[in-house]
């Protein structure tokens, strides 16, 4: 009963508009009764996002199950990649959705509050790993926002092409931003991924030219972080015998 009325909404929708289109129209063409239309959705909106509420559900019992020794932030991903599934799970739907959301400002709103409710889910979750580290409340917060705003991007993107193309890798390439962001450090007795070697140069640049094979000078560089491009070029240039050109386009 409860598909029967999503479709028959969606039917009405697309014939007559979302405004157009009154809980009565839906109920006598799904055939069922107002009362049945309210055991399922709380209002006409909810008719369009149906799954919603079922997809929180599994996101939150998702975050419930990781343990302390789970990395936050891969956690987090994978929790929203519960939400793409919802929306992979029927592609046609999700692109019919999705064009309805835009044309509706009532529709956005309502999206937005449920987006909320995702990032909300996510932030509580992390705020409990966070609790004893400095900002913890604030990096939580931060770090939601970022896996909504990233798994979000990818998803419009797909929805956009009216569902073409592999949504998971599309929504698993925006994670990794996430996950480089604000992923967990090396714990302390790990060395660094790549250690910096020492430099004992003192000044901001230091170019050095040898020569290289067939009598061409190549000219190395070593700058410190921050040092300001001019100076760079300054340094390449005076090493070339102050010839912009011989330095090449950059």
């Amino acid at each position: 009963m409860r598909d029967a009325l999503v479709a028959a909404a969606f039917r009405l929708f697309l014939e007559r508009g979302y405004e157009q289109t009154t809980i009565d129209d839906i109920v006598a063409l799904a055939g069922v009764g107002r009362r049945s239309f309210f055991r399922y959705f709380p209002a006409k909106e909810g008719v369009v996002f149906p799954d919603h509420e079922r997809c929180l559900a599994e996101m939150t019992a998702f975050l419930d199950a990781g343990g302390r020794d789970a990395d936050p932030v891969r956690r987090v991903c994978d929790a929203a990649r519960t939400v793409l599934r919802m929306y992979a799970e029927n592609p046609a739907f999700s692109v019919q959705r999705y064009h309805l959301t835009k044309k509706v400002p009532g529709l956005r709103a309502y999206e937005l509050a449920v987006v909320w409710r995702y990032e909300r889910a996510l932030a509580g979750y992390l705020r409990t790993r966070f609790a004893d580290g400095p900002d913890g409340t604030l990096r939580a917060d931060v770090i939601a926002a970022a896996v909504v705003a990233a798994h979000n991007n990818a998803l419009r993107g797909w929805l956009r092409s009216d569902g073409e193309g592999d949504a998971n890798a599309t929504v698993d390439h925006a994670l990794r931003h996430v996950q480089t962001a604000f992923g967990s450090p090396p714990a302390p007795h790990e060395p660094p991924a790549s250690p910096a070697p020492p430099t004992p140069i003192t000044s901001p640049v230091a170019p050095a030219v040898a020569s290289a094979e067939g009598g061409q000078d190549v000219v190395v560089v070593v700058a410190r972080r921050g040092a300001p491009l001019w100076r760079v070029v300054q340094q390449v240039e005076s090493a070339l015998g102050g010839d912009p050109g011989a330095a090449g386009t950059w």
